[in-house]
């Protein structure tokens, strides 16, 4: 005798016969998936904004770091756009939508499939640059680079474009479009695992240098490499095991986040793909053996018939499809990588660099003093050792100027400037002095307009407009190397 159900359990069935359930009456998992992309996709354009306007000291970014957490924004935007559109997923009664019947799932799905491609193919670069770095002590460069930006968007795009046009997208799982069964294994899936695999093998290739040189290291008991430093361009051949060990502790300590980024995304999209491919041949089993899924279905129409439970098909229906809780871990998954990459990537002085930034945009600016000689050729302005405020134009402070009361006249008719701040001073003397213990050559008439002496008959005007003047010897009596350049 079938059992009476409540009325909050017919409730919950809605439209649907015993032991079915309507899922809108329910809350969904994918959902809170979505909600959590939105939190992943704000941290990663927070980098992104920190990356275009902060210095490169606040941020330390590198190209290598900007490629992928634009990759992540791709993927978080697959799961953004079908929650804010909240499109219908079915077509009609039995029939989903798809890429040509709804724009949101077309729009949703290119972005999913390409940004996880996209992430696959710059953790790929980034396993190959820190290999090439600690194993083979290569300084990636330029053609590096150029390399990079061709491969790690080039082939992403043109892979996505194959899966789309060969197998297409469409409303499986959730509000969010993923690619279809037909062909999907040749035009993403193994294309996809294939560079996944590739840095896998790169990164435990490093893994294994950078142990082999460690245990190394603990049998070098030379004494000459303890306390030496080997520059990190020299060559491997070169290098004792213990000077191998320190070169490559070095490389691991400046690099430890972008090896953390790539298990982590590496990680992730092998369960994905993983997960997704065995649920594709699950159901591609069950549609060219329907006789696989006789057991699911007695069991369905006995329940019908008996109005029983919904657990009474659960064991049944679990062997044909991929375990739901699996499937919402890897969405989880998927959602939180751009949180990861903020707390890996992300840095405190890019908050001060922000509290900087709109300091000097609405606040008042710090009373920083710069050097002058940085803007402006010391050899042709007479003002280049003096210090200016970037609150003021005039000038805050300044050095004696190298004047021409401070230098002495040279047998080739050029000047030397004494050297006051040493301990002992270079006598020059002039041309015509008799200071030094040499006879004189010529009894030649002195004549007081072409040396600095005080002629006969001056006045004390001369002394005060004479461009030689040095008003500190008249009042002192005696000279002051720091106050005879003032003007």
């Amino acid at each position: 005798m079938a059992l009476q159900e409540d009325a909050a359990t017919k409730a919950l069935r809605g439209l649907c016969i015993a032991p079915f359930f309507d899922a809108k009456k329910f809350p969904a998992d994918a959902g809170l998936a979505n909600w959590l992309s939105v939190a992943g996709a704000l941290c990663c354009v927070f980098l992104l904004l920190s990356y275009a306007f902060l210095p490169v000291d606040k941020t330390l970014r590198h190209y290598l770091s900007i490629s992928i957490v634009s990759a992540v924004v791709f993927m978080n935007l697959g799961f953004i756009i079908p929650l804010a559109a909240q499109p219908d997923q079915c077509f009609n009664e039995i029939t989903p939508h798809g890429m040509s019947t709804s724009t949101v799932c077309a729009a949703s799905a290119t972005s999913l499939l390409f940004g996880g491609f996209a992430g696959v193919m710059w953790v790929f670069l980034r396993a190959v640059s820190l290999h090439l770095q600690i194993c083979w002590q290569q300084n990636v460069g330029r053609m590096f680079m150029i390399f990079s930006h061709a491969t790690g968007w080039l082939i992403p795009f043109v892979v996505v474009t194959l899966a789309l046009v060969f197998s297409g997208v469409s409303f499986r799982f959730g509000a969010t479009c993923h690619i279809n069964h037909k062909n999907s294994l040749a035009d993403f899936w193994i294309p996809l695992l294939i560079f996944a695999g590739l840095t896998v093998l790169f990164q435990f290739a490093t893994f294994g240098y950078c142990i082999k040189v460690y245990l190394a290291s603990l049998a070098d008991n030379s004494a000459s490499t303890e306390g030496s430093t080997i520059p990190y361009t020299n060559s491997v051949v070169t290098l004792s095991p213990r000077q191998a060990y320190r070169r490559v502790r070095r490389v691991i300590q400046l690099q430890w986040k972008g090896i953390a980024i790539v298990l982590i995304i590496i990680t992730d999209v092998i369960f994905f793909s993983v997960v997704f491919v065995f649920q594709d041949n699950t159901i591609q089993d069950v549609k060219n053996h329907p006789e696989i899924s006789q057991a699911w279905l007695a069991c369905l129409a006995g329940a019908i018939a008996k109005g029983g439970s919904k657990d009474d098909c659960l064991k049944e229906a679990s062997k044909l499809v991929a375990d739901e809780g699996t499937i919402i871990a890897v969405l989880f998954l998927l959602a939180i990588n751009g949180i990861f990459l903020l707390f890996l990537l992300g840095r405190w002085s890019m908050v001060y660099g922000w509290i900087d930034l709109f300091k000097g945009l609405f606040g008042k600016k710090s009373n920083e003093f710069v050097s002058v000689d940085a803007r402006l050729d010391f050899k042709n302005d007479q003002r280049s050792y003096e210090m200016l405020s970037n609150d003021e134009s005039g000038v805050v402070t300044s050095l004696p100027s190298v004047h021409l009361s401070s230098m002495s006249p040279t047998p080739s008719g050029g000047f030397k400037t004494p050297d006051y701040y040493g301990q002992t001073a270079r006598y020059n003397p002039p041309e015509r002095s008799f200071s030094s213990p040499r006879p004189r050559t010529s009894q030649t008439p002195w004549d007081s307009t072409t040396t600095y002496a005080r002629p006969a008959d001056s006045s004390h005007n001369y002394y005060m407009h004479h461009p030689y003047h040095n008003r500190d010897v008249e009042r002192n009596g005696d000279m002051n190397p720091l106050g005879m350049n003032k003007i």
